[in-house]
């Protein structure tokens, strides 16, 4: 029978989860060992060299861990916690029963089919009390040992079951049912999507010498492979986080072997440089491919070698970015940015100064920056030779591809902006936004304690600061004219205006002939401010969003009778406004 249009396809996958178990590791350590006493010594070519890794790694985990279905039994329907071969063999009773009552009729019949009925109901009864109190010992368990596993598990509760569609509409508006015709929209929709057809272009600048830079040390892989999260998803090589962290010294010798070839070549598997699109459902139609967004999964090993560059990047570049930078930067967050707006804004009201403000928002900032022109960025800021290459070899052939019910699409181009999941974009993108920044400053600014403030950025989450309206004006234009240069758009239409002041006063922004709309509240961060400087209406804001939260963690959560009174209790403690803000 063929496969129903759009139903996801039953996975399988291995069972990771058991190198958690030491004598599943030692098998999985003694498998990876066999096979690198078999690589020969002499140094191959990049992808030779990543062949032997990927199957070598594979087949340990296989062979140690195992395999299974993933998620869905026969039919694609979720598996359920209480669906027991017992509740399962109960329920086939029933059916012969009642088949058998169909074709004699007989009371006797009658009778038996009864009897299977009320066992059947029994049955899934107290299988379903024993999968809560399973589940309930497993919550108090996590609440205790693992708090991080416990809030993921309340959270996916708090979301319900992810939506998925089965059809989907075309660009035109047909809908479409045929699983290649849905597959084939997603990869058109992220391809469209992806590579913006306003974006800039320029040559990639010359690399120059490349000198002696330091390969890449066993103690630098070991640190980033620490730090992986077991639970992530792979990429479109199908290595786990959980492979690469179960290896011993053994494996982390061979993955550090790998990465000072690519260092040294400059090139880099296929694999690393393919991007893997989920689509997760936002709000709105489920049929429309603009109300998802992508989340992109990329190889994990190319992703702690893209750590590895990400720090030597780092300690080149983070001394010389702005301090008004406060996105992707280690030590800070939305909070301080939110606590230093709130504080100059607090100061203009005290001592009657005015503030004009401007909102900016960035169209696809992140998929937009030009790479030639952000590779001249980074020799500026001193990151070259070795390291400049290798960042390059990982865009050298930029690919992606949508999965979608378990079907993938075909291959299609990334030509331009960051990748998306990569460690290094981040750091990658603040330089970027760093030199924008630098290149559009005036003397126009606020000016509180000796501190002159004309920006507080965010990665690209930008407010501009001036003291008047015209001061205001002149800003923004450098920056409009900095982002045109460099292939960015401001949007007119989520770009807004804010004065802060004892009067109403008229602050008339200008982006090329549109006007910037005026507001008397912006939402920042998450946060609401006002052009009069009140917080209550924020305060407010916040108790109904914690509300709702509660209601919904009483419905899925806080009902369960199988967790105990104090974990209970302490649910609602991460809805607490932040106190920095209002103290």
């Amino acid at each position: 029978m063929p496969r129903r249009p759009g139903r996801p396809k039953s996975i399988v996958r291995v069972c990771w989860e058991r190198l958690a178990e030491e004598p599943v590791k030692t098998v999985f350590n003694s498998h990876l060992r066999q096979s690198f006493d078999r690589v020969p010594r002499a140094v191959g070519d990049i992808d030779s060299e990543w062949a032997l890794f990927h199957s070598a790694i594979v087949e340990a985990a296989v062979a140690s861990c195992g395999r299974k279905v993933a998620g869905a039994s026969r039919g694609g329907n979720p598996r359920t916690r209480w669906w027991t071969p017992e509740v399962r063999g109960a329920v086939r009773l029933k059916k012969e029963a009642y088949r058998a009552w169909l074709v004699c009729g007989s009371p006797e019949a009658a009778d038996r089919y009864r009897i299977a009925k009320r066992g059947a109901a029994v049955a899934v009864a107290e299988a379903k009390s024993r999968a809560w109190e399973e589940f309930g010992e497993a919550m108090e368990k996590d609440y205790r040992s693992a708090p991080k596993r416990f809030w993921q598990t309340v959270r996916r509760l708090r979301r319900g079951r992810q939506q998925l569609a089965h059809t989907v509409y075309s660009g035109d508006g047909e809908l479409l049912t045929s699983t290649e015709a849905i597959v084939g929209r997603w990869k058109e929709y992220f391809e469209e999507l992806l590579n913006p057809t306003n974006a800039h272009s320029e040559e990639e600048p010359e690399l120059g010498g490349l000198g002696m830079d330091c390969p890449i040390s066993g103690a630098e892989v070991a640190e980033v492979v620490k730090q992986l999260h077991s639970g992530g998803a792979p990429g479109a090589d199908e290595v786990r986080p959980g492979y690469l962290k179960a290896m011993d010294v053994v494996g982390l010798s061979w993955l550090t072997r790998l990465y000072n070839i690519a260092w040294s070549s400059g090139a880099v598997p296929r694999e690393w440089q393919t991007g893997v699109v989920v689509p997760i459902f936002k709000k709105g139609d489920l049929r429309v491919c603009s109300n998802y967004r992508g989340i992109t999964l990329l190889s994990l090993p190319g992703k702690v070698y893209s750590k590895v560059l990400e720090r030597r990047v780092r300690s080149i570049v983070e001394s010389q970015i702005e301090e008004e930078q406060c996105g992707f930067r280690p030590g800070r967050g939305t909070v301080d940015q939110l606590y230093t707006l709130a504080r100059v804004m607090e100061g203009a009201w005290e001592f009657a100064q005015p503030i004009h403000m401007c909102f900016v928002d960035l169209e696809k900032a992140y998929d937009r920056v030009p790479r030639g022109t952000l590779w001249g960025t980074l020799q500026e800021y001193g990151v070259g030779g070795f390291l400049l290459r290798a960042i390059q070899s990982l865009y050298q052939r930029s690919v992606s591809l949508v999965r979608i019910a378990g079907s993938k699409s075909d291959l299609f181009p990334v030509r331009v902006g960051l990748r998306q999941g990569c460690p290094l974009s981040p750091v990658l993108f603040i330089t970027f936004m760093d030199r924008i920044s630098r290149r559009s400053r005036g003397v126009e600014c606020v000016e509180f304690g000796g501190r002159r403030i004309s920006s507080l950025l965010f990665a690209d989450d930008v407010v501009l600061l001036a003291s008047s309206s015209s001061d205001l004006q002149l800003l923004l234009g450098r920056f409009m004219a900095k982002c045109e240069a460099a292939g960015w758009r401001i949007s007119t239409s989520k770009s807004e205006t804010m004065v802060l002041d004892w009067e109403r006063v008229a602050c008339q922004l200008w982006v090329g002939r549109d006007v910037l709309p005026q507001v008397e509240e912006f939402k920042y961060l998450g946060v609401l401010f006002t052009s009069e400087g009140r917080r209550d209406w924020e305060i407010s804001r916040q108790i109904g969003s914690a509300s709702a939260v509660m209601r919904t963690l009483s419905r899925s959560v806080v009902v369960k009778r199988e967790l105990s009174q104090k974990a209970r209790l302490d649910l609602p403690v991460d809805l607490r406004p932040n106190p920095h803000l209002w103290s």
